[in-house]
């Protein structure tokens, strides 16, 4: 039986003893919300009545569950994928969260995010005295991001400050350990790379979680007041480039030039030794065949080689000398048209025929023998 039906008067759920309000209408909303406050004060061991024997009004179970989901709300966050979150629980180190969402309980938790790819600069200038005991302006910019996150938020109070004094140390140490015009002109890439290697080491001792990515020595000058010599002395540097470069441009035009003969002079040499060589082997050979006709025949061939020498010999003379056997005068002989033309004679000497040259030789021979006999004749009559 329904508890509006006749008869069901004493059955209202909401626990009024007339089943509704006093006109027998609806039940009251403040007094529906009236028993669920005494019903969850009930629950969490609250009273369900408040002085003078009234219901309390104040809603505590409410505010507790309300509570209760902000506070589970508020521990969510969300880690971005460039950055990491150091989780402090008590503020002790708890753990290191990465790219997501995540929770951890509010007011117990602490969390740090760093941006781990963003490239940060630092920049370091003062004036710097160089191993030369010389004075040096000097602008240097650090680029750098951060490696670990833990270390960098627990191991160092002040990572920025650290890295600064950081790196006035490194750069002051290297600058001190070159000269002025390593640092101004001739080194600065080498001074920027030690400084690099010097700084990063002093970080990681100091495990301040910084990464070095680009040292650059953007200016180093010298004092304003020593400037104009230093600009004279970069001058004459310069001038001794270009004289230097003016030197090699003219060594590289003549040393081809000096190679080159020395290579035609090798050549020639080289033509030389074998024409020489060659020249030798057939004068070997020729005297090795020589040497079998005289062998075979000694007088015969002794006697044709000083024909063939004495017409040698008288082939480049207009004038003959011959020493008489057994006389004490020298007697000459007219033999011009026998030389003449000495010079074209010995030009023409290879034409002649072996024939030609053997009967000459008969014929000088005949004349020496026909004078010396006449000659003995004469000596002897007398």
């Amino acid at each position: 039986m329904a508890w509006n039906e006749p008869g069901g008067k004493d059955k209202d759920p909401w626990g009024g003893g007339g089943g509704g309000n006093r006109n027998g209408g609806p039940p009251d909303l403040d007094e529906i919300l009236r028993k669920l406050q005494q019903k969850l004060s009930g629950l969490f061991g609250g009273s369900g009545s408040g002085s003078g024997g009234e219901p309390s009004r104040f809603p505590w179970a409410l505010i507790a569950i309300v509570a209760a989901v902000l506070y589970g709300l508020l521990g969510f966050y969300q880690v971005d994928a460039n950055e990491s979150a150091v989780v402090l629980r008590l503020g002790k180190y708890h753990s290191t969260e990465a790219a997501g969402l995540h929770w951890n309980p509010p007011l117990v938790d602490s969390v740090t995010k760093v941006n781990m790819t963003e490239v940060r600069t630092e920049r370091s200038e003062g004036q710097m005295l160089t191993e030369d005991a010389n004075i040096v302006d000097v602008i240097l910019q650090v680029q750098w991001y951060i490696d670990d996150a833990e270390a960098y938020v627990l191991r160092v109070a002040n990572p920025l400050k650290s890295l600064k004094e950081a790196t006035d140390s490194a750069l002051r140490h290297v600058v001190g350990s070159e000269t002025l015009d390593g640092v101004i002109s001739q080194k600065r890439g080498e001074v920027a790379d030690d400084t690099r290697d010097r700084l990063q080491e002093y970080l990681d001792h100091y495990q301040t979680g910084i990464e070095i990515n680009v040292v650059n020595l953007t200016e180093a000058k010298a004092p304003p007041a020593v400037q104009d010599a230093f600009d004279d002395v970069t001058k004459a540097r310069e001038d001794e480039v270009r004289l230097q470069n003016e030197a090699q441009a003219y060594a590289n035009e003549v040393i081809p030039v000096a190679r080159g003969g020395a290579q035609r002079i090798l050549e020639e040499a080289e033509a030389y030794k074998a024409r020489v060589v060659d020249l030798a082997n057939g004068e070997t050979v020729r005297f090795e065949e020589l040497l079998t006709e005289y062998q075979q025949a000694p007088k015969v061939t002794r006697e044709r080689l000083y024909l063939d020498t004495v017409q040698r010999v008288m082939s480049n003379t207009s004038k003959v000398m011959v020493d008489v056997e057994g006389g004490n005068n020298m007697m000459y002989l007219p033999l011009d048209k026998l030389t003449q033309g000495g010079a074209d004679s010995a030009i023409r000497r290879e034409e002649l025929s072996p024939t030609v040259i053997d009967e000459v030789s008969e014929r000088v021979l005949e004349r020496i023998r026909s004078e010396s006999s006449n000659n003995r004749r004469n000596r002897t009559v007398r």
